[in-house]
């Protein structure tokens, strides 16, 4: 997968293109540069035994990838089949990290959400959040 050039400069600078990438619960890739996930690593590593399910989508899925001299990175067949990637993936920034989605999943996603805070479903956390 090709890297946008704003997102490729800043991970050239901010970790020389080496990231890790794991697998979400939700449907998507996690997308970290590598300090960011040592961090994530570290208290992931930390959790109690009762959520050794969890650490295993995390942890075990994790894998340690470079970008090459193109800007690209290389998703492993394993990470694509358990998302579901095909051609259309949508690349979002999440402040530290970033998310690889399946475009057609993403919109899906995006649509249910809207459709929930149209009928009154807005999270409790947005009940005072503005613009």
């Amino acid at each position: 997968m090709s890297i946008p050039a704003k997102h490729r400069d800043a991970l050239t600078l901010q970790c020389e293109g080496r990231v890790t990438l794991t697998r979400h619960p939700h449907g998507c890739i996690l997308f970290f540069p590598r300090p960011v996930w040592e961090e994530h690593r570290k208290q992931i590593a930390a959790w109690p035994m009762s959520a050794r399910a969890w650490q295993r989508i995390f942890l075990g899925n994790a894998v340690d990838v470079e970008l090459d001299s193109a800007g690209r990175v290389l998703i492993s067949p394993e990470l694509r089949a358990a998302v579901g990637l095909d051609k259309e993936v949508m690349m979002l920034g999440m402040g530290t990290h970033f998310e690889i989605w399946n475009a057609a999943k993403l919109a899906e996603d995006e649509a249910k959400a809207v459709a929930e805070a149209e009928s009154g479903g807005m999270p409790d956390v947005l009940s005072n959040f503005s613009f």
